[in-house]
């Protein structure tokens, strides 16, 4: 295992990236948020601080940019879908020159902007299955018992280092395959769960027909873009998730932010759309969500 410590750079240190970039840092690595005026000073001052039943609680030294100038090992991104343009800008593409860039974000169109924005970049896919929340500046709050990264690419070293830092961590050959992996089961707990305002263990009880609907057009969209998904296996996920859980596109409309609706259900309709599956429930869905 490599031990050099790395620097990363976390453009967005909200919910996933402030978790992420304080546990690296609490290991040892240099961490450098990239943000807004107010969130970098306030990481400058207060470090990042973490609340997790998992990890503990303890706070982290980072440092704060507004902008990203200066060479990095990885930027790691995890701003959410509706705000990633705006925040690419306060990256310079110089300063990724042979950088490992990994992001975290839901969907799939982010991975054809960030190659054609950073193209001496190594841009590795990346999923998170978490449950985690920016409550204030700089303070997160871990609430899911799970951590799970996954990783396509070139990201070996990095994944080796998240692991150390305490996360859960699989390299994934097929980078098509795990990015469908992840929406396959997110679109339809991100949809139901914000159609109906209720958290998943409600949802699964009341609306249990259509959940079932739901699983079966996207196992036969994802199967149809060559990433098999078997939705039985999907239920029997949902139906060990903690019943409390909520999506965060279902917190993003309690607190009237703009939702990843397109990045979500947009992409499995767009999909389906081009290879001619028909997905009624979804479609519907995404609708009554627009």
């Amino acid at each position: 295992m490599t031990t050099t410590p790395l620097t990363v750079a976390v453009l967005g240190p909200g919910g996933v990236g402030g978790l992420l970039g304080g546990l690296l840092a609490r290991d040892g690595h240099r961490v450098v948020c990239v943000a807004g005026e107010r969130t970098a000073a306030v990481l400058a001052r207060d470090g990042l601080r973490v609340r997790s039943a998992r990890f503990g609680g303890f706070t982290a030294e980072v440092e704060a940019v507004t902008e990203l100038r200066e060479p990095v090992d990885v930027l790691l991104v995890t701003v959410k879908e509706t705000a990633l343009a705006a925040a690419l800008d306060r990256v310079a593409p110089q300063a990724l020159v042979g950088s490992l860039v990994v992001p975290l974000l839901n969907g799939l169109d982010h991975m054809a902007l960030l190659r054609a924005r950073f193209p001496a970049a190594r841009v590795a896919a990346g999923t998170i299955r978490i449950e985690t929340a920016r409550t204030a500046p700089g303070l997160i709050e871990h609430t899911s018992p799970f951590a799970a990264v996954e990783l396509a690419g070139p990201a070996e070293e990095f994944a080796e280092q998240l692991g150390k830092a305490g996360l859960d961590v699989t390299l994934c050959e097929d980078e098509t395959a795990m990015l469908w992996s992840k929406l396959a089961f997110l679109a339809p707990f991100a949809l139901l769960t914000t159609r109906y305002a209720d958290v998943i263990g409600v949802v699964r009880a009341e609306h249990r027909d259509e959940l079932l609907a739901v699983l079966a057009e996207i196992a036969a969209v994802a199967g149809a873009v060559g990433a098999p998904a078997d939705a039985a296996a999907l239920l029997d996920a949902f139906d060990r998730l903690p019943p409390a859980m909520k999506s965060s596109m279902q917190r993003d409309v309690e607190a009237g932010r703009p939702t990843e609706l397109d990045a979500i259900g947009g992409a499995v309709l767009r999909a389906a759309a081009a290879h001619h599956v028909p997905v009624p429930t979804l479609t519907r869905l995404v609708r009554e969500l627009s």
